[in-house]
């Protein structure tokens, strides 16, 4: 899919449709209109009453003057409330889909892009779609009928005034649009994404802001992102100027419009050939028609910054997904299929796996069988693949080969029901940023407080709970007030809360002391040997022999002889 059909598809999505916006957009075209007519009919009245004529001679035009200028600002009140309604309606669809799509995508699909640039994406960006309807589609929808009804009305008083008319709003949209998208095309984009890189490193610093002071380096990171934050604002500023001197060049081209008028219809007016007043609703078109359309270019250099928003937007989360990445479905899995009662057995023959981009595969050819209540480690070197292979277990990332649950093909299930049997706890778990007790919840929402200790009390974590003053204890942002051991112990918690038939340890002691690493591991793996679960161990460190039933070892992305 090319660049521009992919951005036009979030462009597409993020314009409202319906009769709220319909209405919003005549509101706007109504507006402009009665602005321009205001202002002809008042420079009209204004030359047919200083002729001295007849009250009644006036009386249209006055009746005519008065309801131009009510409808300009009622309709103008509509045009706002109608379009911004509109327009905050469709982001709340711009937003639920592009949840939808990062839940598709995530996590596999995200590939470097970094938290704080994905917020970025997700919130900014996607805000700043919402200036497609009522800074680009109204003014530029508003622009184009004004022009053209005031081109026709101008022509039906004078034809060479039509035509100077035609012109200054010819070169007014022809040197305000190469001007706005000259600058748009070397800022926008790049402006962009120093934003992104702006927020990533804002979040990376506060997140570490520990390790950069003990080292020293805190104040060169700031530094660092002053530096980048002033190319911002510097990129902005730049913007205005631009803005403000396309603005400038318009006022500039309507003036010349008026002069222009001017000067072709003064002999036909001194000739008699063309009426006074008349003349004079012509000569005053231009200055509130380019008023209207001053917004046209300015639409256009929006244009282009919203094109560049939905550019990254759909970088990070595209209408289609990449190769490899597990889509999930449109509709929820069923119920039944998320309640697994006992153990069971997974099998898988000539797996093999691809990241997204990637041109050769992560891991190649495995194959091997998870009996139930068999405990399995699973070792080898940094980037042999292990990680990978664990993604594919849990449907984070697609397959080629077989990969079944109890004689089931994992690829028809739905990704539910496989993540409901196979547990995955990563080796830098999330903790919400909840108490201990919610922590736990989220794996099982009907345990009691009881279950909730037991459960504690068997990763090493009940003394520490009782410390800190029970299960309402908070842990902080993203387990801030917790350590990194604690934290694994409460992701360990809640698998076994939640008693997944096949659980798949990454590295489950990388955090925890030695010395209660041992004593942990027996602790679990007693308590998944009793239950018939299976347990797979993804380890660098040593596991006691005696533990363990079988030994794998991964290499290049193969399993090779332990």
């Amino acid at each position: 899919m090319s660049r521009e059909a992919r951005h036009d598809s979030v462009l597409r999505l993020a314009l409202p449709r319906g009769a709220g916006w319909g209405k919003a957009v005549g509101a706007g075209v109504g507006s402009a209109l009665c602005a321009v007519a205001l202002l002809a009919a008042s420079g009209y009245l204004i030359t047919r009453a200083a002729e001295h004529p007849p009250i009644l001679y006036l009386t249209l035009v006055m009746v005519g003057v008065r309801a131009f200028a009510l409808g300009r600002a009622a309709l103008r009140y509509v045009d706002r409330l109608a379009g911004h309604d509109a327009s905050f309606r469709q982001l709340a669809v711009v937003r639920t889909e592009m949840y939808r799509r990062l839940s598709s995508v995530a996590p596999a699909g995200l590939g470097a892009t970094g938290r704080g640039d994905l917020l970025t994406r997700l919130v900014t960006d996607t805000d700043r779609l919402q200036d497609l309807p009522i800074r680009v589609v109204g003014p530029l929808v508003s622009a184009g009928v004004v022009a053209l009804v005031s081109v026709v009305a101008v022509a039906l008083v004078s034809v060479p005034a039509a035509v100077v008319l035609l012109l200054a709003l010819a070169a007014a949209a022809l040197l305000g649009s190469v001007v706005t998208v000259a600058v748009a095309r070397r800022s926008d984009e790049r402006t962009a994404a120093d934003r992104g890189r702006v927020a990533d490193l804002v979040l990376d610093t506060v997140r570490a802001l520990d390790v950069f002071a003990a080292h020293g380096a805190l104040d060169e990171r700031l530094a660092h992102i002053a530096r980048l934050d002033r190319s911002v604002t510097a990129a902005v500023r730049r913007r205005g100027a631009v803005e403000s001197l396309v603005g400038a060049l318009g006022g500039l081209l309507g003036g010349a419009a008026v002069v222009g008028i001017l000067a072709v219809g003064a002999p036909a007016v001194v000739s008699g050939a063309l009426d006074g007043p008349l003349w004079a609703l012509a000569v005053f078109v231009p200055l509130a028609l380019f008023e209207v359309i001053g917004g046209a270019p300015l639409a256009v250099l929006t244009l282009r910054r919203v094109r560049a928003a939905a550019d990254r937007v759909e970088a990070v989360v595209p209408t289609a997904l990449p190769t490899g990445i597990v889509p999930e479905p449109s509709t929820p899995a069923d119920p039944a299929s998320l309640v697994v009662d006992g153990a069971v057995s997974v099998s898988v023959r000539d797996l093999s796996v691809r990241w997204p981009g990637a041109s050769v595969d992560a891991v190649s050819g495995v194959s091997l069988d998870l009996l139930p209540g068999e405990v399995v480690v699973l070792e080898g070197p940094s980037g042999a693949g292990k990680s990978t292979l664990v993604d594919a277990l849990v449907r984070f990332v697609d397959h080629r080969g077989s990969y079944a649950i109890d004689g089931v093909e994992a690829r028809d299930m739905h990704p539910d029901a496989v993540r409901a049997r196979i547990g995955l706890i990563e080796q830098d778990p999330f903790v919400f940023d909840q108490s201990v007790r919610q922590n736990l919840l989220f794996a099982r929402d009907t345990a009691t407080d009881e279950e909730l200790l037991d459960v504690l009390d068997r990763v090493g974590l009940g003394p520490w709970v009782v410390g800190r003053g029970g299960l309402d204890a908070g842990v902080g942002e993203r387990g801030v007030l917790v350590s990194g051991g604690q934290a694994h112990r409460l992701a360990l918690a809640r698998a076994l809360l939640h008693a997944f038939p096949v659980l798949v340890l990454d590295e489950p002691t990388a955090d925890i002391d030695p010395d209660l690493a041992e004593a942990l591991l027996r602790d679990l793996v007693g308590a998944a040997r009793r239950a018939g679960r299976t347990v797979v161990i993804v380890s660098h460190v040593p596991v006691p022999v005696d533990l363990v039933d079988r030994t794998l070892r991964m290499r290049d992305g193969r399993l090779v002889s332990a």
